[in-house]
């Protein structure tokens, strides 16, 4: 007999059960909340946002993480509510598309980045060690992947939009790298 299934039992039942209604409620409050910022506030990437040097446009993820043969079977909630907009495809490759998509693409990274901090602490407060790792565990495996392939996506579309706009468009992309936050449309 395996000891995997003792490993895995949750000691307690209530503790399970809160879990699993944490897990779920957190997803769908976390995704209606960021469904419901204005686009304006997702214009600019901020401090948490703001793509890093280490990730070298998005490459890092392409070589290190292979992102480009799994992030098409992740699921695509972003027309869950009504309004949203998926990101499985891209509606257009003109420039207004293109900053319409980076938009959809903080809104989806930021609804991940709350549903990963919740998900990882408020269950603190009534499981063991146990039922708290695994939980924390359950964030970031249920999280993580979707970050990144949210970044990924924005740092192709920044690289886009620097061909689309030429030189304005490579000083514009240096600035979203640098530590300022830049706005991806023509008015920042």
């Amino acid at each position: 007999m395996s000891a995997l299934p003792l490993v895995w039992a949750p000691a307690d039942p209530v503790a399970a059960g809160l879990n699993l209604v944490t897990a779920v409620g957190v997803s769908f409050a976390a995704g209606y909340w960021a469904h419901r910022l204005p686009s304006e506030r997702l214009a600019r990437d901020g401090p948490l946002l703001r793509l890093r040097t280490f990730e070298r446009d998005g490459r890092i993820y392409a070589d290190r993480l292979a992102i480009g043969r799994w992030k098409g079977h992740l699921p695509e909630a972003g027309a869950f509510f009504a309004g949203g907009t998926s990101k499985r495809r891209l509606v257009g490759a003109d420039p207004v598309s293109l900053r319409a998509f980076a938009i959809e693409t903080r809104r989806a990274e930021r609804s991940h980045w709350v549903s990963l901090l919740l998900v990882s602490t408020v269950p603190l407060l009534w499981n063991g060690v146990l039922g708290s790792v695994l939980m924390i565990l359950y964030g970031l495996v249920s999280n993580a992947p979707c970050i990144a392939v949210q970044r990924y996506n924005r740092a192709r579309l920044v690289r886009v939009l620097d061909r689309h706009s030429g030189a304005a468009g490579t000083q514009r992309a240096q600035e979203l790298r640098s530590r300022t936050s830049t706005p991806l449309s023509d008015d920042g």
